[in-house]
């Protein structure tokens, strides 16, 4: 779930099949944000208003905590696993394919960490969610490099790389720009992930780290759009403002993904407007 997909994916092949072994270092804790204005000033508002919410935006070096959540939040997600569970992946045990499944959140949260938000509630970090601000992206060849997206490139078998690379990033991207038009697509808040642990689950954590951005979004008057990959996150997500916009789905296994595509509308606050 990235915004301008087919670039990451054509980024990502680029420089794995260019570059394979000299670009295979282990993460280095460097920070090397470089995000353009707007939404530099976005992500320092959301840090700024993170005191005392019970919010906490995480750091680079807290990277595998994140991803250690994330992954276990979508231990059984079928939009997680349809890149793993590949008819060419058969011989691979669950632990092979489990372990690819926590570096792919490790690639993501590193990534975020770097041009996004990631914020996290609960004392073990129970919930995180990785938000990409307005205008903003991670499909630039150093994030990709820094964040070690690239190496899915052969780290996913080719049905694997078909999967990811060809249909769902290009899914996304194609999906979100439609539905929001390229104004507002440019000018929106991402929700790409959310997960909470099963111990931290029904404590408001999840609540948290989304009413702490869409509050933001509203003063801002910003829309803001996740996809969701179970139906019964419609009404969670619901009664924080997101409205269904349509399904999509995943099509090249013989049992079908289905997403929910959502989006949650500024809203004005009355008393403002009342002493306007």
């Amino acid at each position: 779930m990235a915004q301008t997909a087919q670039s990451i994916g054509a980024s990502t092949i680029t420089l794995a099949s260019s570059s394979k072994h000299a670009l295979n270092p282990p993460h280095q804790i460097v920070d090397i944000k470089v995000p353009n204005t707007a939404a530099r000033e976005a992500v320092d508002k959301a840090v700024a208003n993170s005191a005392g919410e019970g919010v906490r935006v995480l750091k680079l070096e807290e990277y595998k905590q994140a991803a250690e959540t994330l992954a276990e939040a979508f231990r059984e997600d079928e939009s997680s696993w349809y890149f793993l569970d590949t008819p060419d992946r058969e011989h691979w045990t669950r632990e092979q394919k489990w372990e690819l499944h926590v570096k792919i959140f490790e690639y993501i949260a590193y990534a975020h960490l770097l041009k996004g938000l990631v914020l996290s509630s609960g004392p073990n970090y129970d919930c995180v969610a990785c938000w990409m601000p307005p205008g903003e992206n991670m499909d630039d060849t150093l994030t990709l490099l820094r964040s070690g997206m690239w190496r899915l490139n052969y780290q996913l078998s080719p049905e694997g790389k078909t999967r990811f690379f060809s249909e769902f990033l290009p899914l996304l991207n194609d999906t979100k720009l439609q539905v929001l038009g390229p104004e507002v697509d440019a000018d929106s808040w991402y929700l790409v992930y959310i997960g909470t642990r099963s111990t931290g689950r029904g404590k408001g954590y999840a609540r948290k780290v989304i009413k702490h951005v869409t509050g933001q979004a509203d003063r801002e008057g910003r829309a803001c759009y996740l996809e969701s990959s179970h139906a019964v996150n419609r009404i969670i997500y619901g009664k924080m403002g997101f409205e269904l916009q349509k399904n999509i789905y995943l099509q090249r296994a013989k049992k079908h993904v289905e997403l929910d595509i959502m989006v949650r509308q500024p809203r004005v606050d009355e008393k403002v407007m009342g002493g306007a």
